[in-house]
């Protein structure tokens, strides 16, 4: 068994430790759907793993089980394994969701508020589940699963799991219960009842939510944009039937009023120079592995260390918040409605206490400027392999880049409380250009590991942020950087 769902566990999508040498030491069954007896009736154990790694560190993975006396020829993809189990005798075990004769027992066990052997069902009151429907896996998923029932409700099942109270489902009920118009409404949540060797936390298993039937992903409508706006070798961003200056602008008021609904639903603190310090600190330290991981960022060591010094100089005082934490244009969804945020998990790889701690909501701004030029490069990415920053294609990237960044900006800034003016405050543009670079220092890591061909994405932006010259508030070149046949 052990061995079983060693390999399972280190092909799944959303394992988080490929490539590392890896052990499963532990399988601790902690609550079951269905009756016991696999012969013909569903079964479901829920499982979690413990996964301990030859580096060193372990972590627990949620690996819900359907159980069958014989095999299940449907489910042959899913396959776990088979094995004697204490309990049940011989079984074939898969993972449960990719069957959908037991996912059924989820969505009834919400709909009750089932509660049983330390396994709760949360449900909120407010909207009647839709009974009469069959799930579906999302195939994209990457951290966790998801599944859709019907068009009715979607359930997130977390993989990796931690004692404490999920950022994701904290955010969404807390966001939920304001009313906020911008998150899928939160219709209940499953965790483990909190015990001694769990520290009095509980451990949260899935959520239970609003399924936006008619949402399409923002970072696929981005890139939808940006191939308009190569395809039209005569016209500028702000001409293209695609452009999504308006869209960007949205998304913004959107950022705006979520941020304040966060400061309004959880406390908030004001950091200091000793909390700035630290947090210069921080990506002075990320910035020294990252130059050591990739010799390319050395050119721009100095420069980047200028940008994190100056946080430390900030003299006003910095209200920080519960943020999202991981936000990008693949963790929004634009629906009938009008953008909708996801995901308010955080990074996945970082510590739970990381991930619920307070930070700036420059933090989140940072990001969404970030993806903005992903968004463009990208494509740029696909239409000419190798970048070239003085190609006519490159700086059609930048053009659009920098039109959605500023209008994303200009309607964050009209609408959070933070620039009651409209504009960033000098204090404020210091964090953002820090939260900025610091973001592009992580993702050299990323492509110069996993794509390397992309590595001259976040090096150009670096290079952007770090040049002499005098540049916009979102820390791009402004118009002088024009190929010459753009003159």
């Amino acid at each position: 068994m052990i061995k079983a769902f060693e390999q399972f566990i280190g092909s799944a999508r959303w394992f988080g430790g490929k490539g590392l040498a890896f052990q499963v030491s532990d399988v601790r069954r902690v609550g079951t759907l269905g009756t016991a007896d696999v012969d013909g009736t569903p079964y479901v154990g829920i499982e979690l793993v413990t996964v301990d790694y030859d580096e060193g560190g372990a972590e627990t993975y949620q690996v819900p089980v359907a159980y069958y006396a014989e095999p299940q020829e449907r489910l042959e993809h899913a396959l776990i394994g088979s094995w004697d189990d204490e309990k049940l005798g011989p079984v074939h075990a898969y993972d449960a969701m990719h069957d959908r004769a037991v996912t059924r027992l989820w969505l009834q066990a919400f709909n009750v508020g089932h509660s049983q052997d330390g396994l709760t069902f949360h449900r909120l009151t407010g909207h009647e589940l839709d009974m009469d429907t069959h799930s579906t896996l999302f195939s994209g998923e990457q951290s966790n699963s998801s599944l859709a029932f019907g068009d009715d409700s979607l359930m997130k099942v977390f993989r990796k799991v931690t004692p404490g109270r999920n950022p994701d489902i904290e955010i969404h009920a807390a966001l939920t219960e304001a009313g906020s118009e911008h998150v899928a409404a939160l219709y209940g949540w499953l965790e483990l009842d909190p015990t001694e060797e769990t520290g009095g936390e509980p451990v949260q298993l899935a959520m239970l939510q609003q399924f936006l039937r008619t949402a399409s992903d923002g970072w696929d409508l981005a890139l939808a944009s940006v191939r308009d706006l190569y395809a039209e070798a005569d016209l500028r961003a702000d001409e293209v039937g695609g452009d999504f200056g308006a869209e960007s602008r949205r998304l913004g008021v959107a950022t705006a009023e979520v941020h304040d609904a966060l400061a309004a639903a959880f406390p908030s603190q004001q950091w200091g120079p000793a909390e700035l310090s630290a947090l210069a600190d921080a990506m002075r330290s990320r910035l020294d592995a990252a130059v050591a991981a990739v010799p390319e960022l050395a050119p721009y060591a100095d420069p980047l260390r200028t940008i994190f010094d100056a946080v430390e100089q900030v003299t006003s005082r910095v209200v920080v918040q519960r943020v999202h934490g991981d936000f990008h244009l693949g963790q929004t969804l634009r629906t009938a409605l009008g953008w909708k945020i996801v995901d308010f998990e955080g990074e996945p790889a970082k510590p739970l206490a990381d991930r619920i701690a307070p930070d700036s909501p420059w933090r989140d701004v940072a990001g969404m400027l970030r993806s903005f030029d992903y968004a463009a490069h990208a494509v740029e990415a696909d239409v000419e392999p190798e970048l070239n920053e003085n190609s006519q294609i490159a700086y059609r990237a930048r053009e659009w880049a920098s039109r959605n960044q500023d209008e994303f900006l200009a309607g964050y800034t009209e609408f959070s409380t933070r620039t009651p003016d409209g504009t960033v405050l000098p204090d404020q543009q210091v964090l953002l250009d820090a939260y900025q670079a610091d973001k592009a220092v992580y993702e050299t890591i990323y492509e110069a590991r996993n794509r390397p061909d992309w590595i001259g994405i976040p090096l150009g932006a670096i290079k952007r942020l770090t040049a002499p010259a005098p540049h916009d508030r979102a820390g791009r070149t402004g118009a002088d950087d024009v190929p010459e046949e753009n003159s």
